[in-house]
């Protein structure tokens, strides 16, 4: 089985609906250590990126990812614009001319997304980012494939690295981003985009279950 390009567009319209009901919710956490935007950047960004569904509906998966990315770096504001536009970038290029995606292809994709918000952030694993979330997904993404295991259970294990890691974020003290002029007062609250990038995941499971 593979990810066709259907496939794709259904989870970008399943990203619009998550974030949008949990819209508040990211407000919340980022009112805890942030500039309480993140939500409302969020939702602002897949709303604008819905408006570019009809123009995707012909296209290949790489350029579908391209257009999303590059929509969110010119409608979302704050860190999560340039590091979500990044990461659909990234998994873009990885994924040019490509009607359909294998297990290995969404591999090859996520690491490459991984790597360019790592790179665009600075960020490492422990610095209380969207890192923490997606690190652990990618490497249970690839040990799942290294297994065998099918795309749709490969990727609710993917997922569920990605919640462990959002929940592991809570005890952490920032790094990086705005939530580090806190210092030790980071401490004890979940990231935000630690959770939009779970969300994100576990969209992507949802919709690609019986892939």
């Amino acid at each position: 089985m593979s990810i066709l390009r259907d496939d794709t567009l259904n989870w970008i319209k399943a990203c619009a609906e998550v974030l949008a009901e949990n819209r508040n919710y990211l407000i919340q956490l980022d009112a805890a250590i942030g500039d309480a935007d993140h939500g409302a950047n969020m939702d602002r960004g897949f709303k604008a990126v819905i408006g570019k569904m009809p123009e995707m509906a012909d296209k290949d998966i790489g350029t579908i990812f391209k257009t999303v990315g590059m929509t969110l770096i010119s409608t979302v504001g704050g860190a999560g614009g340039p590091l979500y536009g990044t990461f659909f970038l990234q998994a873009g290029m990885k994924s040019a001319g490509k009607m359909e995606l294998s297990l290995d292809d969404w591999v090859v994709a996520l690491e490459a997304a991984l790597a360019g918000v790592i790179m665009r952030g600075k960020a490492e694993l422990g610095d209380k980012t969207m890192v923490d979330a997606l690190t652990p997904a990618l490497n249970a993404l690839k040990q799942a494939s290294q297994d065998g295991a099918s795309i749709g259970k490969a990727l609710q294990l993917s997922a569920d690295a990605a919640k462990q890691g959002m929940e592991g974020t809570t005890p952490l003290v920032a790094r990086k981003g705005r939530a580090s002029y806190l210092g030790e007062r980071s401490a004890g609250h979940q990231d935000p985009g630690a959770t939009s990038s779970y969300l994100i995941l576990q969209a992507a499971a949802n919709i690609w279950a019986n892939t």
